[in-house]
This record gives C-alpha cells, sequence and structure tokens, in this order.
C-alpha cells in the first residue's frame, strides 16, 4: 500500500512542479518541448517538408503556445487509425493591454483586459507577478550574448524578430480590495468587481519624475539583459506567485494555480513518454491554446492544426485524402478538460445522480445540447479503458435548469467527423486563481490514458 501512495504523490508532485513553470502558455509548451526532445521526440517545423518513418516519434509548435506530438505507427492510419488526446494549455487570467502603463493618484497601475471566465474576486489581493512572451529585436547582440536569454529563447519569428519568454520570480503587483470600513456591504452583498476600473492593479509610486510607460519595458528589458529599445512586443500576464502544494490531513488534495487544464495535459503526456514506441495506431497528443476564449484562432481548437498534420500524416499513399478519411473513422479523440466536483457546500447546484467526488477516478461528461461530444459509443469505450486499467470512473450532467461549459471536444469532433469522448478529473474552484483537485486523481487519469496508448487498443471500424 506504500508503494501505492508513494505513486501517486509522486505523481502529484510532478504535477506542481510542471504548474510553478508554467505561468502561461508559452512556458507550458517550452516545458513540454523539453520533456518531448528528452523522450526522444523530434521537433518539425509547418514550413518544412516533412519526411516521416514508421515509429518515428514528432512533434509541432504553433505560436509558442499550442503543440502537437505524435509517434507514427507501423500501419498506415486507413488501416489502423489514430488515437488521440487533447487538452488546452491556456487558463482564465488578467492579461495587460498593449499600453498598460498610467499614473493615477500617485501610484502606476497597470492596465488589464479579462481572459477568459476567470473568478474575478480571487485576483484580489494577493502576491502577483508577470510572465509572458517578449518580441525582440533578432539584431540585439546584447540580449544574444545573455545565457539567461537562450535558455528562454522560443524561436526566430523571421523579418528580424525573436521571442524570448519572461518569468519574473519576485512580487510585482496587487490588486488591492476597499477596505471593509468603506464597503459595509461587502459581506452581505458580495464583491462586485468593474473589469476597467477596479481590476488595474498597483505597479509602483509614482514621484512625479518617474516615466511610467517606459517603467515596464525597462524592467523586462533589465531581466532579458537586453536595450528597452530592442522590444518590439510584449504578450503579459499576471500570475499568483504561490506555488502549488500538497494539502489535507492526508494529502489527499492538491491546491494550485492552472489544474484547468494543465492537469489533463500533464496526465497526456505522461501517458505518451511512457508509452512503447511499438504500435500499429498511430498515438497523437494534441494542446491547444486560447480554449477559454472559444478556440476560434490559428492556435485554438478551431483552427485545422490538428487536422493538418494527421493529412500529413497520412499522405505516404496512393490516395492521401481517402487514407486521411478511412483513418478519421478508425480513431478515438478523448478531449480531456478537468471536471466538476460535487461542492459539498452547494450540492443544490448539482444533478442529484451526477456527484463526482475527488479521488474518485476520471468523469465522463454528457450534455444533450451537445457542449460535450460524448455518446454512447464513445463513453462505452472509455469505461472499457478505465475497467481495464483498474481506474474507478464516474459521470457527469449539468442540471437541466442550468446552462453547460463546453470544451475542445464538440469543436473537434465537429472538424474532424472524428468520433469523441470528453473526459476530465474532479476538481472545485474551477476558474479561480487557486484551484483544488485530488491527489490521486492525476495518477488514474496517467492510467487510463496509458491503457488507451496500449499497442492492443486498435480500432478497426467504426459502428
Amino acid at each position: 500500500m506504500k508503494k501505492i501512495e508513494n505513486s501517486y504523490l509522486k505523481r502529484s508532485q510532478s504535477l506542481l512542479e510542471l504548474i510553478d513553470k508554467s505561468p502561461t502558455p508559452f512556458h507550458a509548451v517550452e516545458e513540454f518541448k523539453h520533456q518531448l526532445k528528452n523522450g526522444g521526440y523530434v521537433e518539425l517545423m509547418e514550413q518544412d517538408s516533412w519526411d516521416l518513418s514508421p515509429g518515428g516519434k514528432y512533434f509541432v509548435i504553433r505560436n509558442g503556445s499550442s503543440l502537437i506530438a505524435f509517434c507514427v505507427g507501423s500501419i498506415m492510419p486507413d488501416e489502423s487509425g489514430f488515437k488521440i488526446i487533447g487538452a488546452h494549455t491556456d487558463s482564465p487570467n488578467l492579461r495587460l493591454k498593449p499600453n498598460p502603463s498610467y499614473v493615477k493618484n500617485g501610484y502606476i497601475q497597470l492596465g488589464v483586459e479579462v481572459y477568459g471566465g476567470a473568478l474575478l474576486t480571487t485576483w484580489t489581493d494577493r502576491d502577483l507577478s508577470l510572465a509572458g512572451r517578449v518580441v525582440l529585436k533578432e539584431a540585439s547582440k546584447k540580449a544574444r550574448k545573455s545565457s539567461r536569454v537562450k535558455q528562454k529563447s522560443l524561436s526566430s519569428e523571421g523579418y528580424g524578430c525573436a521571442s524570448r519568454l519572461v518569468k519574473f520570480d519576485r512580487p510585482l503587483l496587487r490588486i488591492p480590495q476597499l477596505a471593509i470600513h468603506l464597503n459595509r456591504s461587502v459581506n452581505e452583498k458580495g464583491l462586485v468587481l468593474n473589469p476597467q476600473n477596479h481590476l488595474p492593479p498597483v505597479f509602483a509610486l509614482s514621484d512625479g519624475k518617474i516615466k511610467s510607460k517606459k517603467m515596464l519595458e525597462e524592467l523586462v528589458a533589465g531581466e532579458l539583459n537586453c536595450d528597452p529599445t530592442d522590444i518590439l512586443g510584449m504578450e503579459l500576464q499576471l500570475f499568483d506567485l504561490q506555488k502549488g502544494t500538497l494539502a489535507g490531513v492526508n494529502n489527499e488534495f492538491v491546491f494550485a494555480s492552472r489544474l484547468d487544464n494543465l492537469a489533463s495535459c500533464h496526465a497526456a503526456m505522461s501517458a505518451l513518454l511512457e508509452s512503447p514506441r511499438k504500435d500499429s495506431a498511430t498515438r497523437v497528443l494534441v494542446f491547444y491554446d486560447n480554449e477559454e476564449v472559444g478556440s476560434d484562432t490559428a492556435q485554438g481548437g478551431g483552427s485545422p492544426f490538428l487536422k493538418g498534420v494527421l493529412e500529413r500524416i497520412s499522405a505516404g499513399g496512393s490516395k492521401p485524402r481517402e487514407a486521411f478519411m478511412r483513418g478519421i473513422a478508425r480513431s478515438l479523440f478523448v478531449s480531456a478538460d478537468m471536471a466538476h466536483a460535487i461542492h459539498p457546500n452547494y450540492s443544490e447546484v448539482h444533478d442529484a445522480n451526477h456527484l463526482p467526488m475527488i479521488n474518485s477516478g476520471p468523469v465522463i461528461k454528457s450534455n444533450a445540447g451537445q457542449k460535450y461530444a460524448t455518446e454512447g459509443v464513445s463513453a462505452s469505450q472509455f469505461e472499457q479503458f478505465c475497467e481495464k486499467a483498474k481506474v474507478p470512473v464516474q459521470k457527469f450532467a449539468i442540471r437541466s435548469d442550468m446552462r453547460c461549459g463546453s470544451t475542445i471536444g464538440p469543436i473537434t469532433a465537429a472538424n474532424l467527423g472524428i468520433r469523441t469522448v470528453d473526459v476530465g478529473s474532479p476538481m472545485l474552484s474551477m476558474h479561480s486563481i487557486r484551484e483544488m483537485a485530488g491527489s490521486k486523481d492525476q495518477e488514474n487519469l496517467i492510467r487510463v490514458f496509458k491503457e488507451f496508448y496500449k499497442p492492443e487498443q486498435f480500432f478497426t471500424k467504426r459502428c
């Protein structure tokens, strides 16, 4: 029993390490890139010609924030199909506007926009910092000589510019709440925040001499060891500096930021890297950006990113288009996104027959309005994977008088015509700056994904 406990706690600790390294989708993809290279995967560029080999392991990155990795099967996809797990790299947050800096009442503040469906009140009174992608003039000699910059390099973007990652590991910002003496009804009426007026964080004090518009650029330039004039653009977002942790009397919980949806990404990546190389079918994982804002971007689930890669994998025969379509008909897409656990203080908002529990296994999510892409066959197939992996499985459906959220599942199913199941580990505090899940559920999900990726799992026909 002790070995099992050590196993699942080790998995959860690995997840926490990933989250702490990944305050933004750019950082998450960079971390996955290192893991894939260490696992023998070769990076491909979309603009290049691909020469793929059976058993070959490859990955491709788009925009520095979305990623597809795959291990080519020994049999062409038209006869063996694809085993695909999809998740997303982004989480709700606050992002800096293009011209963020301004002075108000002696404070230097930064203008922010809300990204996704964030629980805004959880962002107040926290130790916050900044991270993201910075675009520099590629000709910067000072930046090229910096070892720190080399380690944080993403890629050359052409047209004389290059991307760099930046992450400040110290408190820089705070969104202070109004004192209760000036808002006496806050505990009865709740904290109501206007995103334009109440969310700009305090960055510094102004003494009248500081040029607020240059302060941020100078700070970033100092971190990247370049000149402020080398900075062409910045995509920065706020993040909570508090690290993730195991919690609860028996370490049964995980408290961390961005569990939705880096936990699903971590599970899928772990399963792929730990799967045997040889398989008849082609194993694929796809991590999209921009799911939290609808997926309608070049690097989102609504893009042709995955479709294009699958078509290129299928291109070896005399009828590549037909091979691709036949391969899709033999395939299954597992859309992995976190699920709602039953909340003990708000049990009335749940359907009484669908009450997922933390540490009780992955959840199959269904919705009559097709906000989840699960249908009878795909749900049954996933349940069989759980049974073979000796992992319990749960089911979720929203109350009939409430509106349901959605995932990349229906988008991918519609784009590809691929059989899809929506699943995820149960959690609380979804979309809070700091979320809560179960320490056993990460191991549970990885075991099921490894079962899905096993060589004997072979989809020969479509029901």
